[in-house]
């Protein structure tokens, strides 16, 4: 339907309407008068568009401009663009302190946020923006929660930096200080990585949780395809902005819906690109919720039953040594799905944010110039019969120590055993201090436990630890175990999501210094060498830490958020019929 054909005054599915339309909202337009709104605007479909652009993090710092574009867009296209703020919290910046428990938490005030202004003032649609990595889930369940016609907008990746002739990205910073703990780097190198490693605006650069979710928003058909990769402060950024807006007034007018998008093979498309670009392991965490939203049944088994059958196919950092925009070169991520729709890995019937299909929505792309497989050479992005691996990047490991399961991303050895003893740590702090005090030992298991959604509360991610392990030459020969997270920028044998969790009293929380634990990941086994009898002996004799908080955000939020396995959701979503 073309907006000269479309009747504003007339369609009584917008929610707009409430507050425009008709002589007893006379008050209701004064209002919007105030703020510079005219006639036209008041007989358009009204699109909210959130921004959490922010000083406190280059993911954001941009997004004002990036939202500007997407507003340009929108109002050309016959709607009333309406611009409201949300919250963020820079992961990067938090990473190693007590205020990354605050991270995953704003995922879900995001969503929570975006949904009562959305409900409160009658937006017909939305522009959901999104810049660092919490923000994309959150933006994607208030869509999916509101079911309002909307169309998902990235704000781009920031480039690499440079240092010593090599490209770099925050996580080079992470394990340099792990390098200067042992001696291995002195402070002068470490100044000049810190301070050419991010050379402006944009998310994390890597394949890391930002870019594995901006991938998974064009997989479940929530933006374009195409959209995630331009850079944050490249040209085409604002163009896949405008566009944005533009798409935004078109889904309202045909009513085309997040319910219409989304199915189980949309999240099979997702979890494929995922393990086929060495995705984070949030996404897994992401996506149980989003899915949960969605009223749509996905388990966290799922995800390694498509990894066994979907091929690692792009090297990418952390993994690798490329960043998204090297993938943008080449076209982004419509040439990696391609390359799995072309081996049906992916479901090329599943609907699209633009209303083709995606198998409809490459044709589209490649009419328009997205290179052939023939004109692709890159040493980054392997085909499905000559793959990276033959197996995707996330593994669900399971056994006596996660029965509820446990998230590793293989970024080395895809054959990876290890047996040693645990070294146990109440929280991440404590652990830090014992790898940079430099007591590591070649096949130590670090065990953090209590930082799971519920014990930490907030399930902070670990890159400061895991970084610090890696660069002090721990990469291949130590494990990590934790009910926390990961960064997406993580990499070697670091097992996360450990569920239960010990708060609840998972076994997690019942292990002791020197148990023998093996992680296996042909078997997809964590395991610790205790019979049942003793585990459950240990449970009789446990009680249930208190809370680290007794008041506040995060005292809630520890009461109200669901176990890893589940999510980590607050909101448990409407099951829905298919």
């Amino acid at each position: 339907m073309s907006s000269d054909e479309f009747d504003y005054g007339k369609d009584e599915r917008l929610p707009s309407r409430d507050v425009t339309q008709g002589a007893e909202k006379a008050p209701h337009r004064a209002m919007f008068r105030a703020m510079g709104f005219d006639d036209d605007d008041l007989s358009s479909p009204m699109i909210g568009v959130p921004n959490p652009a922010a000083d406190i993090t280059p993911c954001n710092v941009h997004l004002d401009d990036v939202a500007d574009a997407a507003i340009d867009g929108t109002d050309a296209a016959g709607g009333m663009p309406i611009e409201f703020g949300t919250i963020t919290i820079s992961d990067a910046i938090s990473m190693g302190t007590e205020g990354m428990k605050a991270s995953l938490i704003s995922r879900e005030l995001i969503a929570d946020s975006v949904e009562l202004v959305s409900f409160g003032e009658r937006m017909d649609g939305l522009v959901t923006v999104a810049g660092c990595d919490k923000n994309l889930p959150g933006m994607m369940m208030a869509a999916i929660r509101t079911d309002l016609p909307s169309v998902f907008l990235y704000g781009g990746s920031i480039m690499p930096g440079e240092h010593e002739g090599r490209d770099v990205t925050i996580v080079n910073v992470f394990e340099g200080v792990g390098s200067y703990s042992t001696g291995e780097m002195d402070a002068d190198e470490l100044d000049e990585l810190e301070r050419h490693s991010c050379p402006g605006a944009g998310s994390c650069g890597g394949m890391f949780t930002a870019n594995t979710m901006a991938s998974i928003s064009e997989a479940l058909g929530l933006a374009p395809l195409g959209s995630a990769s331009p850079p944050a402060e490249d040209d085409e950024r604002y163009a896949v902005a405008r566009r944005a807006g533009e798409l935004a007034v078109e889904v309202v007018e045909e009513n085309r819906r997040p319910s219409d998008i989304l199915s189980r093979e949309s999240f099979e498309n997702a979890i494929a690109i995922q393990t086929a670009i060495g995705g984070s392991t949030n996404g897994v965490l992401h996506l149980l919720a989003l899915a949960r939203e969605a009223g749509i049944d996905l388990e966290i088994a799922d995800f390694d039953e498509i990894s066994r059958r979907t091929p690692k196919i792009a090297d990418l950092a952390p993994g690798g040594s490329r960043v998204m925009n090297d993938l943008h070169e080449i076209g982004g991520v419509p040439v990696v799905i391609r390359r799995l729709l072309e081996a049906d890995l992916i479901h090329g019937d599943a609907m699209t944010v633009t209303g083709r299909t995606i198998a409809e929505e490459l044709a589209v792309l490649e009419d328009d110039g997205l290179p052939g497989d023939d004109e692709i050479d890159a040493d980054f992005l392997y085909s499905v019969d000559d793959p990276k691996e033959e197996e995707g990047a996330i593994k669900i490991l399971s056994g006596n120590l996660a029965p509820d399961g446990a998230v590793l991303k293989v970024t080395g050895d895809d054959e990876f055993y290890h047996q040693g003893p645990a070294r146990i740590f109440e929280d991440e702090e404590d652990a830090m201090a014992y790898v940079q005090e430099g007591h590591l030992e070649s096949g130590d298991v670090i065990v953090i436990r209590n930082e799971g959604p519920k014990g930490g509360p907030g399930m902070r991610e670990m890159l400061g630890v895991t970084a610090a392990v890696v660069g002090a030459g721990h990469e291949d020969d130590v494990a990590l175990i934790t009910d926390g997270r990961f960064s997406g920028g993580t990499r070697g044998p670091m097992i996360g999501h450990v569920a239960p969790e010990a708060f609840v009293g998972g076994p997690i929380g019942l292990i002791a210094d020197g148990d023998e634990i093996t992680v296996d990941i042909p078997e997809r086994t964590l395991a610790v060498d205790i019979d049942d009898a003793e585990l459950e002996a240990r449970r009789e004799g446990w009680d249930q830490p208190d809370p680290v908080y007794d008041g506040g955000v995060l005292a809630k939020f520890g009461r109200d958020f669901s176990s890893a396995s589940d999510g980590a959701v607050t909101n448990p979503g409407v099951k829905r019929d298919e």
